[in-house]
Parts: C-alpha cells; sequence; structure tokens
C-alpha cells in the first residue's frame, strides 16, 4: 500500500528535495497535498509529476493566477483551514518546511492529521514548541527533526537516554563570512551574506548562517527538543560542515557524528526511518576527518550568540521574542532597508528593552498571543529604523 504523505512548503529548498526524493520511488507514495505562498508555477508543475490532487496557494493573487491554469482533477485552496476538507483520515507523513513564523500555524493544524511529521521551521519549534509537544501527545503524532544537527542527535540517541548524556556540541560552518574580518560587515551586501559556501538554502536562512543567528536557533531548539539545559549545549566552528555534532556521554564514549553536506540526507532519513533503505552517497571523507578543525565561536566577530547567554532554563516566551524580531530585521536587510550589522545590534537592543525582556518570565500559551507579540516587536523596529 502507498505511503500517503504531505508537504508544507513544497517549492522551497527543502520541499524540492524532497519531491526529487520521492519522484525515484513513486510506487511506495501517493502525494495528497502540496502547499506554497506564491510560487504557484513551481507548485503546478509539482503536482502534474507526481498526479497531486490538492494544492493550497496562501497568496491571493497567486491563487487567483493558478486558478486561471487548467487543473483538471486538481482542487485548489486559499488557507490551512481547508485541511478539514483535503483529510479524511490519518496520512503516513508530513514535511512541515515553510520558511519563517509563517509556518508555525500549519505545522499546529496539521498534526493531527498525520501518523508522522518531520519539522523543519526552526521557527515553529522555538515558538510553538510546547504547543506542538502538547498536540503530538494528544494525537499519538510521533516527530522527527530535520536539522542536520537535530536529526544527528535524534539518529545518535536512539536506544540511549537524554540523562546519559553530558555535553552536545552542535557544529557552525561558520557560513558565507568565516574568513571575512569584522570591520567589513557592515558593508556586506546581500549577494555576499546569502552566498553560502557549503549549503544551498534559502535567503532568510543563509542571511541568518552568515550572522551565526541560526546557530542560536538551533541551541535552543536542541534545548526544546531534547529536553536540556543550555548548559550542556555548545557550539564548535567547523568550516566544512562534515561534522554535524558531538555528544558527550556520562559513561566517558563520545560519538561523532558526520555525512556528506547535503541536507538529502536527514530529509530522506525522516521518510524512511528505521527502513534500513540505501541512499547514494559519497565515500568516507577521510580527507575531511583529519582535518576537522574544530574551535570556539569568535564572539566579536559574530556577537549574535552572546545572546544565549541570556536564555533561562526554563520555559519562557523570550526565545520567541527573538526569533520574531530577527525574522523582522532580515526581511528588512534583504529590502535594503538596514545594514548587515544593523540586524544584530537592533536586536541585542529590542531584547534589552524592559517590555520585550519581561518575557522570559513568563510563557505565550496560545497562536494569537503570539501574532500580538509579532505586531508589536514589527511596530517597535519600524520605530527603531526610521
Amino acid at each position: 500500500m502507498k505511503k500517503k504523505i504531505a508537504i508544507l512548503g513544497s517549492t522551497g529548498s527543502i520541499g524540492k528535495t524532497l519531491i526529487e526524493i520521492i519522484k525515484k520511488d513513486k510506487k511506495n507514495f501517493e502525494v495528497i497535498l502540496l502547499t506554497a505562498h506564491k510560487s504557484y508555477k513551481e507548485i503546478l508543475k509539482q503536482a502534474k509529476i507526481l498526479q497531486v490532487k490538492n494544492l493550497i496557494i496562501t497568496d491571493k493573487k497567486s491563487y487567483l493566477n493558478l486558478s486561471k491554469n487548467k487543473l483538471g482533477k486538481i482542487k485548489i485552496y486559499n488557507n490551512y483551514d481547508s485541511f478539514n476538507k483535503i483529510f479524511k483520515k490519518k496520512i503516513d507523513y508530513v514535511m512541515s518546511s515553510i520558511s519563517g513564523i509563517n509556518g508555525l500555524v500549519p505545522t499546529l493544524k496539521i498534526i493531527k492529521f498525520t501518523k508522522k511529521i518531520a519539522i523543519a521551521n526552526k521557527e515553529a519549534i522555538i515558538c510553538g514548541w510546547h504547543l506542538i509537544k502538547k498536540d503530538l501527545k494528544r494525537f499519538n503524532t510521533s516527530f522527527i527533526p530535520v536539522d542536520s544537527e537535530h536529526f544527528s542527535i535524534f539518529y545518535s540517541l536512539q536506544g540511549n537516554k537524554i540523562s546519559n548524556v553530558n555535553k552536545i556540541y552542535l557544529t557552525a560552518s561558520g557560513g558565507p563570512l568565516i574568513n571575512t574580518p569584522r570591520n567589513k560587515f557592515k558593508d556586506i551586501k546581500i549577494s555576499e551574506a546569502i552566498n553560502h559556501p557549503n549549503w544551498k538554502m534559502g535567503k532568510k536562512i543563509s542571511v541568518d548562517s552568515a550572522t551565526m543567528m541560526n546557530k542560536v536557533f538551533e541551541i535552543i531548539e536542541a534545548k526544546k527538543i531534547f529536553n536540556i539545559k543550555y548548559e550542556a549545549l555548545d557550539i564548535l566552528v567547523h568550516p566544512s560542515s562534515y561534522v554535524h555534532a558531538i555528544i558527550k556521554f556520562n559513561d566517558g564514549m563520545v560519538k561523532i557524528i558526520a555525512h556528506d553536506t547535503n541536507m538529502r540526507i536527514p530529509i530522506f532519513n525522516s521518510l524512511y526511518v528505521n527502513q534500513n533503505k540505501k541512499i547514494k552517497t559519497d565515500k568516507l571523507n577521510l580527507k575531511k576527518l583529519n582535518l576537522l578543525n574544530l574551535k570556539k565561536v569568535d564572539l566579536n566577530k559574530f556577537p549574535s550568540i552572546k545572546i544565549i547567554k541570556k536564555l533561562k532554563n526554563k520555559e519562557s516566551s523570550l526565545e520567541t521574542v527573538i526569533v520574531l524580531a530577527n525574522d523582522i530585521l532580515v526581511n528588512h536587510f534583504l529590502l535594503k532597508k538596514i545594514y548587515f550589522t544593523d540586524i544584530t545590534k537592533f536586536l541585542q537592543k529590542l531584547i534589552s528593552m524592559k517590555k520585550f525582556k519581561n518575557y522570559s518570565n513568563n510563557k505565550l500559551d496560545n497562536i494569537n498571543s503570539i501574532v500580538l507579540l509579532n505586531n508589536q516587536i514589527r511596530t517597535t523596529i519600524n520605530k527603531m529604523i526610521t
């Protein structure tokens, strides 16, 4: 019997990679739903290749443009409330890969319709993990993290308890600016900030890699997903991106998890978890293993990492403030409204303000509260930059 799956954010880099994997094994999968925001031409092309009968396009103009095409048996929708019409019973697998905070609502809405959900959205996990975790339990849905670092940890901890872990090190390539002097950062162009030496990613996450905010987010994710204290988490710069995580156990043993610099590996394994399915990969890279070149982060060059020290182990919404603010600031940079260095500068300024600093002592319990907070942060940032 074919496994029924859905892809939220099918036109992004994660979604496209998953589709390439499915295309090579079409006999075993039936794609029930694809979603996108604006890329209606791309999603229609995907739907025809995989014979998908349901599409969601959230941008109204793109939805109208899509509706003008010859759709045949394809049904199109404009919002995520349509899940109730599309899914008559639980499907087998969902990939949630919508970029940014916009991915949280559809992730929460689809959990009850799937047996397993793979989440590749940092913002959804950071801002809504307490809500996601609650629904995973409520609807008996299993979860797999897709970020290469978190998948590596997840993979390595199978059959082990988190209480046996002494320390987890996440690796960071250092991004496109690892060899750029700090005094040149202010004049960094968008093309330079998104030109990652190792990974092919979307613009937003590429900028996060350039500021190293992506590592701040990954530390927060790891803390939430694996229920581990911030003190037991650290970052090591590793320019070749061959090692993705290092786990030191209480008994003195150390696991180093390495794989090709290719998101296809964690995506493939999230789809075929525990099925012993073979994937074509490069041979073991002895040159990279012999030159791991692991080192501590230069905090003067990448001051965003200092934000981790402001975080508390207890559940709070300060992490949500950080994610929402960064999302808005990166967008301003991509629109050429602020300098590259302004992203971290304004972010640190904002989380030092009393009205946002206080979120370290409370927790937002619903989506509406997060939306209101996002609007408040957006207003504050707009005042900052004008």
